[in-house]
């Protein structure tokens, strides 16, 4: 189970419309980024338990504006939003738990 891609400039639309304003976790990476490679690897681990909030993955690349707009310094990122406002950004994949613990879904 792969991680969807969010592409064109209506990445945020699609977003939120497949979100309905929950939480939702992006991936942020670059196509030649090896250890944004394993994050992926690592988080479609965390979606295939079946119990992660919905998980999506964006070429920094092809969104440029989110580097000045969240603040993001590096890639991979791992960023969970909320209501479709990033409330967390993380840079170091600790380990597959670390990230299940994070994202999964609440009950």
């Amino acid at each position: 189970m792969s991680l969807k891609e969010l592409e064109g400039q209506n990445w945020r639309a699609s977003l939120h419309n497949d979100s309905d304003g929950g939480r939702v976790g992006l991936l942020v990476y670059t196509p030649f980024c090896g250890t944004c490679k394993v994050a992926e690897r690592m988080l479609e681990v965390v979606q295939a338990t079946g119990n992660a909030i919905p998980l999506y993955k964006i070429d920094l690349n092809y969104a440029p504006e989110l580097a000045g707009e969240w603040r993001i310094t590096s890639v991979p990122c791992l960023v969970l939003l909320e209501g479709g406002e990033p409330v967390w950004l993380e840079y170091a994949m600790r380990s597959v738990d670390h990230l299940y613990s994070r994202l999964k879904k609440e009950e």
